[in-house]
């Protein structure tokens, strides 16, 4: 059984999942891929379902009942792996704003000692194209705050792009995560790393979609910047790894 899977949450792709789909088979590794989606009314769900009469063994849909945010449906698919005990656990997008070819390097850098490891726009300047300086300043600032506010060192605290080893999501009290928006990503890097595992930052060029809908909004910064806070007092009153 291959040892690696990419969770894809979805809504509204249609524009762009078939394409992802043939990109991440086409790698020169065996990687599975398991779709979560939230009951897209465009009809992703539709050609998801016509692929798997393609890649029947590899290819695997989580139909959910509308839109429950993306944490929840990363937990959801971190759940689903563990389950069937695939070492290597990869988040992306389905847009292509990350680069499906990467996944060989962010997997290659758990075979060679981290825990898991971020597809980071941040650790070499600012690798960010077609975004509004507006969003890159935004999202930007947005690491600096985490690293100020936590003291972690990690230069892409909000990073979506990821490859966790199991141990971590095993490690993780999964349902003590909390946020379902854009804090998800802060907070489970954050809860790794007062578990004592080594996160390693990969950098990667980021590339705003050209085909669908941004799922960005005001709402989400804000769940993060009032959460990241809380967090932080949260985690004065918890032991880390025991007692959880």
């Amino acid at each position: 059984m291959p040892d690696s899977i990419v969770i894809i949450p979805t809504y509204n792709e249609k524009e762009n999942i078939e394409r992802m789909i043939r990109k991440v088979f086409s790698l020169p590794h065996d990687f599975h891929l398991l779709i979560i989606d939230d009951g897209s009314p465009d009809g992703t769900q539709n050609i998801i379902r016509a692929m798997q009469h393609d890649y029947p063994d590899t290819l695997f849909l989580e139909a959910r009942a509308g839109k429950q945010g993306l944490g929840t449906a990363y937990i959801h698919g971190f759940k689903w792996a563990i389950e069937r005990q695939y070492d290597y656990i990869f988040e992306m997008d389905a847009d292509f704003s990350h680069n499906p070819d990467d996944l060989l390097r962010l997997r290659e850098a758990a075979v060679s000692g981290a825990d898991a490891v971020i597809g980071s726009r941040y650790i070499n300047g600012v690798n960010v194209v077609n975004w509004p300086m507006s969003r890159v300043l935004m999202s930007y600032f947005a690491s600096v705050y985490v690293r100020f506010i936590t003291g972690i060192k990690v230069q892409d605290s909000t990073a979506g792009f990821m490859c966790y080893k199991r141990k971590v999501l095993e490690t993780i009290k999964l349902n003590k995560i909390s946020f379902v928006g854009y804090a998800f990503q802060i907070e489970m890097k954050y809860t790794a790393i007062k578990h004592g595992f080594k996160l390693v930052e990969v950098p990667i060029i980021f590339t705003d979609r050209t085909a669908g809908t941004s799922k960005m909004s005001t709402g989400i910064f804000k769940e993060a910047f009032w959460g990241v806070i809380q967090m932080k007092i949260n985690s004065i009153f918890r032991k880390y790894p025991e007692g959880e």
